[in-house]
């Protein structure tokens, strides 16, 4: 038998980094895993952002490897380890570091776009969807709260849908992203590349996202404010107090006004709101509420996500919630507590308190 058998072919970075042209292209290259984030991944990411900065392109466009999407959120099983807390942290510092880019970031969110994913092109100068377009905020689904700045892109779209999307874990197609604030351009996925070559080009981000955009489908989630604001405002608004005050009452009072609604589509909403973490739920109304309550920016929610987020995920239901969407797949968590009826007002307070224990180091952007 030969011992000269070739070499296996080193694997490529998961994160690609190249000059085409007058840009830096970076790619998510984590195809099989619909690209999700790791800190390998985050580290690349910073370095190909720096990179660019400084070596004169006039653009940095941000896409993902596969046919599946751009990025189906975080590595789950790494942020629930040991490290997860320092783990966001970095992810937190990509997050800015995009949105602040003195080069304009031009993100393609051609396919499945989710948790993560949406922290690095939600807040980019230049959010592009396509007609393959899936985005969300999932994270009540696996007992945690929407973070990586994406709840102030929920607290900034119109009336309370912020809210519906966020505790029934629903998704914005390319209609709904645009209409909703978190996407700019509508541009057809086979005119894509063509839009990447006038990139390269040089050809201005803004002018160029323009003139291959087409008008964005109609959006379904927009007007579903028709039967989900009166509900909501009715539960959430002025005659009670605060959902950051009161989160249990809050979440209580709106799935309970929602069940007792004769819509269907309020029903479905409820029923979808029951099958989310209940403690998740209550902190992700207090944070949408805070958020728009002070009129939050970017940089202060992500010190706000860090905070609640390493709480959170130091909680049972975290670890649950992995379980069931994750690793067994049997999409059947059993909560603490099950109920949002059974929230402790309490526990959730302390999950939200504004001050960072002793051993809760602070964010370095």
């Amino acid at each position: 038998m030969s011992n000269d058998a070739p070499a296996a072919a080193p694997a490529e970075p998961l994160v690609l980094s190249r000059r085409e042209g007058r840009i830096t292209r970076i790619t998510l290259n984590r195809p099989r895993a619909i690209n999700a984030l790791n800190l390998e991944m985050f580290e690349l990411l910073i370095a190909a952002l720096e990179s660019a900065w400084s070596d004169g392109s006039s653009a940095i466009l941000l896409d993902g490897a596969g046919e599946r999407g751009f990025c189906g959120g975080g590595d789950i099983k790494q942020l629930s380890g040991a490290d997860g807390r320092s783990i966001l942290a970095v992810e937190y510092r990509v997050d800015h570091m995009i949105a602040t880019s003195p080069v304009p970031v031009v993100g393609y969110m051609d396919g499945v776009t989710m948790g993560g994913g949406v922290g690095l092109t939600g807040h980019a100068s230049h959010r592009v969807v396509t007609e393959r377009s899936r985005l969300a905020m999932p994270e009540v689904r696996i007992g945690i709260a929407p973070d990586v700045g994406g709840h102030l892109l929920l607290a900034r779209a119109p009336g309370r849908l912020g809210e519906m999307l966020a505790v029934t874990a629903g998704e914005l197609d390319a209609g709904d992203a645009i209409a909703l604030g978190f996407a700019d351009f509508f541009v057809p996925s086979e005119r894509l590349d063509d839009l990447r070559a006038a990139l390269a080009a040089g050809e201005d981000p803004g002018a160029a996202c323009a003139r291959f955009a087409e008008p964005g489908p109609e959006s379904a989630v927009l007007a579903a404010r028709e039967w989900w604001d009166p509900i909501a405002e009715g539960v959430l608004g002025g005659a009670h107090a605060p959902a950051s005050r009161n989160p249990a009452g809050a979440a209580q009072r709106l799935v309970h006004a929602l069940e007792l609604s004769d819509s269907e589509p309020a029903s479905a909403a409820a029923e979808g709101m029951r099958r989310m973490c209940p403690t998740s739920v209550a902190v992700t109304l207090a944070q949408l509420d805070r958020t728009r309550r002070l009129g939050l920016g970017l940089t202060e929610v992500l010190h706000d996500d860090l905070r609640v987020l390493g709480r959170l995920a130091s909680r049972p239901d975290f670890t649950e919630g992995v379980r069931a969407q994750v690793i067994d797949k049997d999409r059947n968590p059993r909560w603490s507590p099950e109920r949002i009826e059974d929230l402790d007002p309490a526990e959730v307070a302390a999950i939200l308190v504004p001050e960072l224990a002793a051993d809760e180091p602070p964010l370095v952007l």
